[in-house]
């Protein structure tokens, strides 16, 4: 839990550093959370709209069927209330009778006989006619016919229609109340003149009828009366009630999909042609609903004729029986997008259907739409605004970072020049301005000034600066200056690393070795009791230097990839699983488990320094990096002095095959025990002061100041000498900032690996 709350809170400020330095992320940050709120708050408001649309389209569907199911019970129950009185069944037995007497007026009879006959007949329905008058009006029936069982029409209000049999408009209503069934017809065109609305005599005028069946004594059907209904009295009412905002609307259509009502829009109808203009039009049984393909309302006119297009999804449903609803959107007979609900009524067959446009039904997720497409191109434009503004504010920052570098002062320090790069900055000899102390200031690159690249920078000196053994590099002073620069300042070394050395002069004598050898287990004696490894203990990190009165003073460098023991993985700002160190140092647990590395990793780094030192070659040499892992995980290293082909002092080749044990459990297990072992060997001594001097006086003035020689080793084992300049945090600089090699030489396993999520 302690590791978890520690990375954690590293995580934390990092992120925090991000934000805190990368400003335009904000805006996209915030683009981003209003994407995902608005998404699951769009959707939320769309299902609850979408529900409420259904509820209230469905609410209304049902209260307007209720309605015209009542009006319809209504109808009928008048039409068995008349065809069942007494003056209605008198009437029909009395016309049946004489209807029966009439062909016998064919035979040979005298006209006065014929004449009086006929006039019987027609004095009947007069009397009918005249009865059933104050009924019809109680009843808002505007006419009536009575018909035989053979569907002939023996009486009606209107002449023109006695005497006419099995009239195909008729015929579905009279056969049913001539089966017993009362029963009310949809609206259909009138066959004979009656009064429109306007109280004018036409043909083809919307009517409808109710039928009864008409019954003798005995209660058997003897003939079917039925009465004329105006649709526009109550049933194209009762459904112009059913509208929900500025375009709902419920309206009836047949079979057929003909409209069997009128519509609200009928007079947008007319502009858009789909009516006649004239005095009168209306859409009931004049429209039908169809899908014309695109919106007429908005000036679209479909290719083909209205009788040939299909009908719309809303019709084809209801006029297959089928009770439906659709909220996401269908095109109604103008063609604009609609939403609705509807039902068949069988009994009746009649489809009901109530429908509101669209726009209208889901304006109030419009508006939230259009409010939060404002807010994302207000956002997305301040984003775009402060990005630029930041890629300003970065420029001009960097050009007063790069001013304050080519000014040379970094506040008391005093640049004086540059003396190599690295990977992740610049360094350069300097001084501080009041002590005049030569000093080394390493610089972070001003392109790479990111928060993982300052973590790890700020790391290296917090680590580093832990350390007070004399054989390890010393940090002066760590800061940042207003112009955003970071740096640090350490002790300025003018010596040798060991690669540079054995590259240039060869391999070293044993007493030497073992000097420099003490030397380094000292420095790591103390970071290792501190907690601290290195994992990059290789040549190239071991300056030996004159120091004053001191020959071959060892300083061990660049603690840029040391780990804390008492961690449970790396460290977030040097790895996440993959290699650190140099390969041809590494040891087997570091290969096959980096996560596990502790102090017994950097003996065994020891003892291939000492072998390279020794030898002049690296432990183990391979084609390719993969083969060199496996032989540091699984192959026994060469005895030294089988490799330099002269035999050497026995204590100090047991000491360096010891520490290069693939078991750590087998190795010395602290640096000191180590550097025990090595002053048990009887010539440790014999590297005196004087020899270390007479080689200090002959070969210093052959080397530039401040720049000694390392040696990469290829694949074949060659030796290939690169210009290096060294400093304190070991950081292997050429001329260009890189490594120098021969283009055919192959790869360069001498310098250090590290793992693909190293943070650099």
């Amino acid at each position: 839990m302690t590791w978890a709350k520690s990375r954690m809170g590293r995580s934390l400020s990092s992120a925090g550093l991000f934000m805190r330095q990368q400003l335009w992320i904000w805006p996209i940050i915030a683009v981003l959370t209003l994407s995902v709120v608005g998404f699951f708050v769009l959707r939320a408001i769309s299902s609850t709209i979408e529900a409420s649309i259904t509820a209230q389209l469905e609410g209304t569907l049902a209260m307007e069927t209720a309605m015209l199911k009542q009006w319809f019970r209504q109808q009928e129950t008048s039409a068995e209330s008349l065809a069942s009185s007494q003056l209605v069944r008198d009437a029909a037995q009395k016309l049946l009778a004489a209807s029966r007497m009439v062909p016998v007026i064919a035979e040979p009879v005298t006209p006065e006989v014929a004449a009086k006959k006929l006039a019987d007949v027609a004095q009947l329905r007069e009397a009918l006619s005249h009865d059933l008058g104050s009924f019809l009006a109680a009843h808002e029936f505007t006419s009536y016919l009575l018909c035989d069982k053979d569907e002939a029409i023996l009486a009606s209000s209107q002449a023109e229609l006695v005497g006419k049999s099995q009239v195909d408009q008729y015929r579905g209503f009279l056969r049913a109340a001539l089966k017993g069934q009362t029963t009310i017809s949809a609206p259909f065109k009138s066959i004979s003149a009656i009064k429109n609305a306007d109280g004018v005599l036409q043909y083809n005028v919307p009517t409808m009828f109710v039928a009864a069946p008409v019954r003798d004594s005995t209660f058997q059907v003897v003939a079917a009366i039925a009465f004329r209904i105006r649709p526009e009295a109550g049933f194209t009412s009762i459904l112009q009630t059913g509208r929900i905002g500025d375009s709902g609307e419920t309206y009836a259509i047949d079979k057929n999909g003909v409209m069997v009502s009128n519509s609200r829009f009928d007079n947008d109808m007319i502009l858009a042609g789909m009516l006649p203009e004239m005095d009168g039009a209306a859409s009931i049984l004049n429209v039908r609903v169809i899908d014309p393909g695109g919106d007429i309302t908005a000036g679209f006119r479909p290719g083909v004729r209205r009788s040939e297009l299909p009908l719309n999804l809303m019709a084809r449903s209801v006029t297959a029986g089928e009770t439906g609803r659709n909220v996401t959107g269908y095109r109604d007979y103008r063609g604009v997008s609609t939403v609705g609900a509807w039902t068949w009524l069988d009994e009746y067959n009649v489809g009901v259907v109530t429908e509101v446009d669209y726009a209208e039904a889901y304006r109030p997720l419009t508006i939230l739409r259009w409010v939060f497409g404002t807010l994302y191109v207000l956002l997305l434009a301040s984003s775009v605004a402060i990005f630029v503004f930041t890629l300003i504010v970065a420029k001009l920052n960097r050009k007063a970072q790069e001013a304050a570098i080519e000014a040379k002062q970094l506040g008391q320090y005093q640049l004086d020049e540059k003396i190599g790069a690295g990977a992740m900055g610049v360094v350069y000899k300097g001084h501080h301005a009041m002590l005049r102390r030569a000093t080394a200031i390493k610089l972070l690159d001003v392109g790479k000034t990111t928060p993982a690249a300052i973590e790890r920078f700020e790391r290296e000196v917090q680590l580093t600066c832990q350390l007070n053994h004399p054989n390890t590099i010393a940090i002066y002073d760590f800061g940042r200056t207003p112009e955003g620069v970071f740096y640090y300042a350490m002790e300025y070394l003018d010596g040798i690393d060991l690669q540079a050395l054995v590259g240039k002069y060869g391999p070293l004598p044993e007493e030497r070795v073992l000097h420099i050898l003490q030397q380094m287990c000292g420095s790591l004696y103390e970071a290792h009791s501190l907690g601290l490894v290195h994992r990059d203990i290789k040549p190239a990190n071991i300056m030996l230097n004159r120091r004053g009165a001191m020959p071959d003073l060892v300083k061990v460098l660049d603690f840029g990839l040391v780990k804390a023991m008492d961690e449970k993985a790396n460290h977030g700002a040097t790895s996440s699983g993959g290699l650190l160190g140099t390969p041809l140092y590494m040891s087997p647990e570091a290969i096959e488990h980096p996560e596990r590395v502790d102090a017994r990793s950097d003996i065994y780094a020891v003892g291939a320094v000492g072998y390279f030192l020794l030898t002049g070659e690296p432990v183990f040499n391979a084609q390719t990096l993969v083969e060199l892992c496996r032989q540091h995980v699984a192959e026994a290293p060469k005895p030294p002095s089988l490799r330099m082909g002269r035999p050497m002092l026995p204590e100090l080749e047991s000491a360096i095959l010891a520490c290069l044990e693939k078991s750590p459990a087998r190795r010395p297990q602290t640096a000191r025990d180590l550097a025990l072992r090595l002053e048990r060997c009887p010539e440790r001594l014999d590297w005196s002061t004087d020899r270390a001097d007479h080689w200090w006086d002959c070969h210093d003035r052959g080397l530039p100041p401040q720049t000694g020689m390392s040696t990469a080793v290829n694949r074949r084992g060659v030796s290939e000498t690169m210009a290096r300049t060294r400093v304190a945090t070991g950081a292997e600089i050429g001329p260009a900032g890189g490594v120098e090699r021969d283009r055919d030489s192959g790869p360069d396993y001498g310098e250090t690996f590290v793992g693909p999520t190293s943070g650099e």
